[in-house]
């Protein structure tokens, strides 16, 4: 029987295609400063400053996919180039969600108060950041961006979900978003939202497991949602702590109506 150090040795010695978590923050770290100069004390006055910025970024990611290359469709510097071509129109995606927050959050003072503060636009940035990545066929690496999101502010958005414009979460902690979860324009979550599935069986892996959320939905805290049959229509609110496995016409409000008593304490 081998001993626990051997186990340990010959797990060691298989090269991990996995890049450092270091390695993918500081990717991750350089593309924010890049994108919003309200997220660090790093100002790229010039045109020649924010290029090299930029190809400085590039190569970062250029050594995360050197990783995995082996498990690309396409040359990893053609990888590398597809994201950086879409990253003008994931920017302004970025600030619609900025914008929709500020507006809809009496608590915002400004834009760059949510760019730099909220932990939902933080969370929101890096699944479309690791979507985008997700979109070109890269593996494991947006799924440790977003698990960097998820142990930073609490939400967990898996990188394959589709998440339309406009995108507003409030508070934040303890939303889950699953992997074939679609969500239209314009829709609000509060805390502690699942958008989760009725069945974990590996068998469903390949099916639509998570719900849709159509235009304009506003979803209040601890709301549960399940089920890839499961669409809540355009327009509609969900209360909070309420549990759906079936879809729910647009124009809805749907909520829980307990019995409160109160009385007085003797």
């Amino acid at each position: 029987m081998k001993s626990f150090l051997e186990i340990l040795q010959n797990s060691h010695s298989v090269k991990s295609v996995l890049p450092s978590q270091q390695k993918v923050e500081l990717f991750l770290d350089g593309l924010m400063s890049i994108l919003f100069p309200t997220y660090s004390n790093k100002v790229y006055s010039t045109k020649e400053k924010l290029e090299e910025a930029i190809l400085i970024n590039k190569s970062h990611l250029n050594l995360l996919l050197l990783h995995v290359r082996d498990l690309l469709e396409k040359d990893s510097v053609r990888v590398s180039d597809d994201f950086y071509d879409k990253l003008g129109a994931v920017y302004e995606l970025l600030l619609l969600d900025a914008k929709a927050i500020e507006s809809g959050d009496p608590a915002a003072r400004s834009v760059e108060e949510v760019i730099r503060t909220y932990p939902g636009f933080y969370a929101i940035s890096i699944y479309r950041i690791a979507h985008s990545i997700c979109q070109l066929g890269v593996p494991f690496i947006p799924r440790i961006l977003t698990e960097i999101g998820h142990s930073k502010t609490g939400i967990d958005i898996h990188p394959g979900a589709k998440i339309g414009s406009s995108f507003f979460i409030d508070h934040g902690t303890g939303i889950v978003i699953g992997e074939t979860t679609i969500i239209g324009n314009n829709v609000k979550l509060y805390q502690g939202v699942t958008l989760g599935a009725l069945s974990v069986s590996k068998e469903m892996a390949e099916t639509k497991r998570h719900p849709t959320i159509e235009d304009n939905v506003v979803i209040y805290a601890g709301a549960t949602i399940l089920g890839g049959r499961t669409i809540i229509g355009q327009n509609s609110t969900i209360g909070g702590n309420v549990w759906i496995t079936k879809s729910v016409k647009k124009n809805s409000m749907v909520y829980h109506n307990p019995e409160l008593i109160i009385r007085e304490k003797k």
